[in-house]
Formats: structure tokens, sequence, C-alpha cells
């Protein structure tokens, strides 16, 4: 998987180098909230994590959810890309961030990258994303990179209903 620039970020895909960082985000507590526990307390754990994960999705699908990085010193800072998620029928665009990087327009620029890229990198007709019903912050990064609000619904696997937005590829 080629990465892409935008402005700010870098965004590439996940390497077994980012356990430390990747045991960080999954505990965080708003990752803990709004996607949930992946019990990942160790970095054998988050090893694990990218190798049934991230590692494997990419080499089905040819993208996955990857590592966000500042361009200026390539902190990583958080997660975004696109997955084939059961009981989605389409491709899911997803993200996540440190605490520190919220609110600067960081998952903006990184959705709307990968948004982009699903479209003419990947042929894509058609991208979803999913949030929290009380995460009102995520519902707007998603509105702003072009997607739209279409219902709420039960995602399987999921103990609380999500809101599902879309976006089409244009001039599909």
């Amino acid at each position: 998987m080629q990465p892409l620039h935008t402005a700010r970020l870098t965004l590439r895909a996940f390497t077994f180098d980012d356990a430390p960082f990747i045991v960080e985000l999954l505990n965080d507590a708003g990752w803990l909230r709004n996607i949930g526990d992946r019990h990942v307390r160790t970095e054998d754990d988050a090893r694990e994590y990218l190798r049934n994960g991230a590692i494997a999705h990419a080499a089905r699908h040819g993208f996955a959810l990857g590592a966000v990085e500042r361009r200026s010193g390539g902190t990583p800072i958080g997660m975004c890309g696109l997955i084939r998620r059961e009981g989605l029928d389409d491709v899911d665009l997803g993200y996540a961030l440190l605490p520190a990087y919220r609110g600067r327009g960081y998952a903006r620029e990184a959705a709307a990258a990968w948004l982009a890229a699903g479209f003419e990198r990947f042929g894509l007709q058609r991208i979803v994303a999913i949030t929290c019903v009380d995460n009102a912050a995520s519902g707007q990064v998603l509105e702003a990179v072009g997607m739209r609000f279409e219902k709420r619904m039960r995602v399987p696997g999921h103990e609380e209903d999500s809101l599902l937005y879309a976006a089409q590829r244009s001039g599909a």
C-alpha cells in the first residue's frame, strides 16, 4: 500500500514497529468509549492485533487502517483508512486520533485523503462510515469530508446502535 500525503500528514501502512503506539491508542479513553475494548494491553498483543487486522486486511484488499503521522517529525498521532467490516455492504472509512491531536483538523484531513483514495485509487463507488450515536464530533468530521447521514442501525457485533454515513463516487 503506497502512502498518502496531505499538507500536514503522511498516511502509511502499519508495521510491527507501531506496536507501542497501538497499545497507547487502543487504550485511550476515547477509543474505549467510541470504538470498544480490543484487549490490547502489551506490545505482543499489539503485534497480534496488527498481524490479524490491518496487515492481513491490506494483503487481502490492498487497503486497510494505517498510521496517521505528522509530516514534520513523523510522529504517529492516530489511525485512518478503509476496511471491509462484517455487517456493512460497503467499504468503511475509519479513524481515531490520540487526544492531543483531536480538534485540530487532522481527522478531517486524513479522512478526506482516504475517501478520495477509495474512489480514485481503489475504484470504489460508495464508502460508508459508522459512529456512536453520541459522537457528534465524528459526525461533523464525516460531513465535512462530504459524507451524509443515512440511518441509525445496529452493526453486528455492536451492543449499541450506530449512525451510518455514506458518500458516493462523483458521477456514480
